[in-house]
């Protein structure tokens, strides 16, 4: 008898990518990614400056400055990134009670951007759904010392492996940078899929599509750091004008990672329509 694990997983891959194609049907996927990394322009200096500043409250200012300047160690120093680095460590530990405040409603920002970009794909309305996302975003932002504090530990010995040199010390600074924020981004996203976004995923699917859109946006975050390495001119395009360059890269690495986003949720919910298919079939078939 023929081996039928392999056809399944074929047929459930092309349903899957099929789910996929059927959710961006008249949708145009570039501009909503679009859309969601201006909401995201406004927010990630805010949400990092909040995350540093929570993580230096649960630990110690010290620490936290210390593991900020190992981190910027990382970074390739040809467009100004490790100053620029422990610059926003310095402003984020620096925050006052104040400060936390007036940056909490234009960070939630970006809940309501995730929520409105991934309505986009839904029939549901709603109202109030600028007030629905950004508050529904804002439990993410209490346990970003809990990932973020693991995540700069883990920096630490990416630093100490990039200092001994070496293949087989960068691969293994490469595995710790990539499985860490994998780590880190597993557990927020599988919270941005099933509450700041529409619908209720199914816990099997939203897990797998929480890893799997974790995954993708670790490796192009790796990729973003090896971006900076190159010996580009980011200015030369933009009159010489270095910081200018330095926006529309950054923004552009931003609007791809809100690609990936987007189409890791569209692909955690095709998932969870298939799961519910294939239980639906083994219960008749009971």
């Amino acid at each position: 008898m023929p081996d039928r694990a392999p056809l399944w997983s074929r047929r459930s891959a092309r349903a899957l990518l099929r789910g996929v194609r059927q959710r961006l049907r008249g949708r145009d996927l570039a501009l909503i990614a679009a859309g969601l990394t201006f909401y995201a322009g406004i927010a990630v200096v805010l949400l990092l400056l909040l995350a540093f500043s929570l993580t230096a409250a649960l630990t110690t200012p010290e620490e936290v400055r210390a593991l900020g300047d190992r981190l910027a160690t990382l970074f390739p120093g040809e467009i100004g990134a490790p100053a620029a680095v422990r610059a926003l460590v310095d402003a984020g530990v620096g925050l006052s009670g104040w400060g936390v405040l007036l940056a909490l409603l234009p960070m939630s920002l970006y809940g309501e951007g995730v929520r409105r970009a991934l309505l986009r794909f839904s029939t549901h309305e709603e109202a109030f759904t600028a007030w629905r996302g950004r508050l529904a975003a804002l439990p993410v932002l209490l346990i970003a010392p809990v990932t973020l504090y693991p995540l700069l530990l883990a920096v630490d010995v990416m630093a100490g492996l990039a200092g001994q040199g070496g293949a087989a010390a960068t691969a293994g600074r490469i595995a710790v940078g990539f499985y860490s924020v994998l780590a880190g981004l597993t557990v927020p996203l599988a919270w941005v899929f099933r509450v700041v976004g529409v619908g209720r995923t199914g816990w099997g699917a939203l897990v797998c599509g929480a890893l799997f859109t974790a995954a993708c946006l670790s490796g192009f975050l790796q990729g973003f750091v090896l971006f900076l390495s190159l010996p580009l001119d980011l200015g030369a395009p933009f009159g010489g004008l270095d910081v200018v360059g330095g926006a529309v890269a950054l923004g552009l690495w931003l609007f791809a990672l809100h690609l990936v986003l987007v189409v890791g949720w569209l692909a955690t919910e095709a998932l969870d329509e298939l799961l519910g298919t294939r239980a639906g079939e083994v219960s008749r078939a009971a």
